[in-house]
């Protein structure tokens, strides 16, 4: 298999937001992954972990602290007006609250135009057939065109979102939370949706979410994140049969099993302690006061990515002795 091409590098990405005078809330500290054309990446954790602020700082609705992020080999960060502008053609976003990101005053024709209107595609005639057929391409009626926000369910506004976000061709979606304020019996429904148009489109997603078990089904590879840090990042079937991370291990472990055999006798991991403040995050690994095996170490020193498998990355002082063995390994196999 050839080369993957990356389209977006988050480099050391940091978002600090300043509380008060003196206090600064750490929301996303030193953050570092790659998203390949046409993969959808998930970022997973604890509500709280700056998963969001993560997305929302990437296509740059928060201007970063420090680091970068690159698309197709362009800094967002540093485009001017115009360039920013020109970027939006090609980065589009679906928001977790389908009611609150869309104008209640505006007809579902008008909110899909909208994103057309900024970069002035399907004007004049071509404009009603391009909006009936985004309508008819998510599942819904293009006679809903002149119907208003309020008329649809949780799961129609979602996808009147993501309607509007196909608009103007993007290559890229950052799609944040977008089913957890739907039914669970909608979540499936909008996730196989956004399946089928990436297969159709070849569009690639970063997939936002605390819900692992959803995760799985749409993500390629997964980024788990807790207090403003991912500390785990692997391929999506390693890290469901192979989970190395303590905290990952007990998120997965919450999921419960449909086998009521299994799940009876299965052992649930409880995290200890409630989730630290980004205000104030613990010393050294960040985890380390909930962490159920936490060693002397883990309270000064920060723990580094250590691929302990093939891609199979995490941050954990554990498995640090790992990477000079397996580097060792395979210098020997030379």
């Amino acid at each position: 298999m050839g080369q993957r091409e990356k389209l977006v590098e988050v480099k050391h990405l940091k978002k600090h937001f300043t509380m008060g005078k003196r206090s600064v809330l750490k929301a996303v500290d030193d953050v570092s992954f790659d998203i390949y054309k046409g993969e959808t990446f998930g970022l997973v954790g604890e509500s709280g972990c700056g998963k969001s602020t993560t997305g929302r700082t990437m296509i740059r609705l928060y201007d970063r602290t420090a680091g970068q992020v690159l698309f197709n080999g362009q800094d967002i960060h540093q485009l001017n007006a115009k360039e920013q502008i020109a970027l939006t053609k090609n980065v589009q976003m679906v928001f977790q609250d389908p009611y609150a990101s869309l104008n209640p005053r505006s007809t579902v024709a008008e909110i899909i135009a909208e994103p057309m209107d900024v970069h002035g595609l399907y004007t004049g005639k071509k404009r009603k057939p391009r909006i009936q057929e985004l309508l008819e391409i998510v599942g819904l009626n293009r006679d809903h065109a002149n119907r208003f926000p309020h008329e649809f369910s949780g799961g129609q506004r979602q996808r009147i979102g993501i309607a509007r976000a196909l608009s103007v061709d993007p290559d890229f979606i950052i799609a944040d939370e977008p089913i957890s304020a739907l039914d669970v019996s909608v979540q499936a429904q909008v996730v196989n949706l956004m399946k089928q148009l990436q297969e159709e489109r070849g569009l690639t997603y970063l997939f936002i979410a605390h819900d692992l078990s959803m995760v799985k089904h749409i993500s390629d590879r997964i980024g788990v994140m807790y207090l403003g840090n991912i500390v785990e990042l692997t391929s999506s079937a390693s890290l469901y049969q192979k989970p190395l991370h303590p905290y990952t291990q007990a998120l997965l472990s919450a999921i419960p099993i449909p086998d009521p055999d299994i799940e009876d006798k299965r052992e649930r991991i409880i995290l200890k302690g409630e989730l630290p403040s980004p205000v104030n995050p613990p010393s050294g690994c960040v985890f380390r006061t909930r962490c159920p095996v936490a060693m002397a170490i883990c309270a000064s020193v920060k723990p580094s990515w250590t691929e302990v498998d093939d891609q199979h990355y995490v941050a954990c002082h554990i498995f640090e002795g790992q990477q000079a063995k397996k580097t060792k390994e395979k210098i020997e196999q030379l």
